[in-house]
């Protein structure tokens, strides 16, 4: 039996139980029967025995019946009674195996955890694989762009039809906060596609690298938000890095390195406006609401810029080259693959602490590099592998830093 030390008002302990209280005295008692412990009493106070098994809730005899033992406000000594060595031996069984079902590195949340990551960089590596697979038959970025939201929406639209998950209502106001964030992962989206299309995929993961240099220089400068010296510092190798990649980079053409620039930088304005657009949707119902919106805005550009050359032979070439069956199977699993991996990705975040997901993204853009150089047999110069190493271990370093300072806030806002 376990005997809480209760104090204030109308506190009730176990089953909503009402505490009994003594004014004048204190009452304890004895429990010598189970548990082998006998407590003196003070002058005047009542001996309380226990009648029955003692059980959650036992039957105590002072006078009358009472409910559980307990012990007053004006009680100078505030002690718990132990429980008995058979019952803390049993009590101590249960909570170890509880425990190591809980701790153990072989439990159910570990490893749902690790198959989100492994879900997380599977669809990531297959769809920049299948993505440039693509671009060498048909190079067309901005028609495949629109190709890989438009599935994406599509499969969103059939979740909301049976149910998984259940469609979330957006009003006016939401639209209008969702839209810039949209608009930002339209732009980022396909100008990351038109430098996959131009360059060798390991480099424009490269020079995408930079990234969190951009969210830092907005924080600092758009936002106002102080950066310590320590972050920036972490940034110097990564800039140090691509600019040595860049420099070697046998596949290297401006097209591409802008275009990836432009990415880096519609990518950090995404940033800064979702923090703008935090609504009480999931993160399901969020992506799906932005990838309609960006699908919006990327529809114009594919028409306009690549419409009149698909029509004319782009089609045709590439039906020529692969068959029909093979080109529109591509096009469906390439779009299935980009959304599926982008929304593992969301819920993998929802998972883990900042620091873990941090880590995670910097691998899983070293599995990308390497599954792309060893897939497409792309040739590095030494300079580029070097500087590709260093670039990704600043942005390690930038991310660790990062998120030990977000935990300590959170740890400080929690105090």
């Amino acid at each position: 039996m376990e005997s809480r030390v209760l104090t204030g008002g109308a506190t009730a302990i176990r089953g909503g139980l009402p505490l009994l209280r003594k004014p004048a005295a204190v009452m304890k008692f004895t429990t010598a029967a189970t548990c082998g412990i006998n407590r003196d009493f003070p002058a005047g106070a009542v001996t309380a025995k226990p009648v029955g098994p003692l059980i959650a809730g036992p039957n105590l005899i002072w006078g009358r019946q009472l409910r559980p033992a307990i012990l007053l406000e004006t009680s100078p000594k505030r002690e718990s009674i132990k429980p008995c060595s058979a019952a803390a031996s049993s009590s101590a069984g249960s909570s170890d195996s509880s425990g190591d079902a809980k701790v153990g590195f072989f439990n159910k949340a570990t490893l749902t955890t690790g198959f989100f990551f492994f879900m997380w960089y599977f669809l990531n590596v297959i769809f920049n694989i299948l993505n440039k697979k693509i671009y060498n038959y048909f190079p067309y970025p901005y028609f495949v762009s629109v190709i890989h939201l438009a599935v994406g929406v599509v499969y969103c639209l059939v979740s909301w039809t049976v149910g998984l998950p259940k469609r979330a209502p957006i009003d006016s106001t939401q639209l209008k906060l969702l839209t810039p964030v949209a608009f930002c992962h339209a732009l980022g989206h396909v100008t990351s596609n038109v430098s996959f299309a131009a360059v060798a995929v390991s480099f424009t993961h490269t020079v995408k690298a930079l990234e969190p240099f951009f969210n830092a220089a907005a924080s600092q400068f758009i936002l106002g938000q102080q950066i310590p010296l320590a972050l920036w510092l972490s940034l110097a190798p990564v800039v140090l890095g691509v600019s040595m990649a860049s420099l070697t980079e046998l596949s290297f053409n401006w097209l591409g390195f802008t275009s990836a620039m432009i990415s880096n930088i519609s990518f950090t304005y995404r940033s800064i406006y979702s923090k703008k657009a935090m609504t009480d949707m999931d993160s399901t119902n969020v992506y799906a609401y932005i990838s309609i919106i960006a699908l919006i805005f990327c529809l114009p550009p594919a028409i306009f810029i690549e419409g009149p050359q698909l029509l004319q032979h782009g089609f045709n070439d590439a039906i020529a080259k692969v068959g029909l069956t093979k080109f529109i199977t591509d096009l469906f699993w390439v779009g299935m693959f980009y959304h599926l991996y982008n929304q593992v990705a969301t819920n993998t975040l929802e998972r883990v602490a900042p620091l873990t997901h941090a880590v995670g993204n910097v691998l899983k853009r070293v599995f990308v590099i390497g599954f792309s150089i060893v897939i497409f047999g792309n040739k590095i110069s030494t300079q580029t592998g070097i500087g590709t190493c260093i670039a990704i271990a600043g942005v390690a370093i930038y991310s660790f830093i990062k998120a030990k300072m977000e935990e300590e806030k959170r740890q400080k806002k929690a105090a």
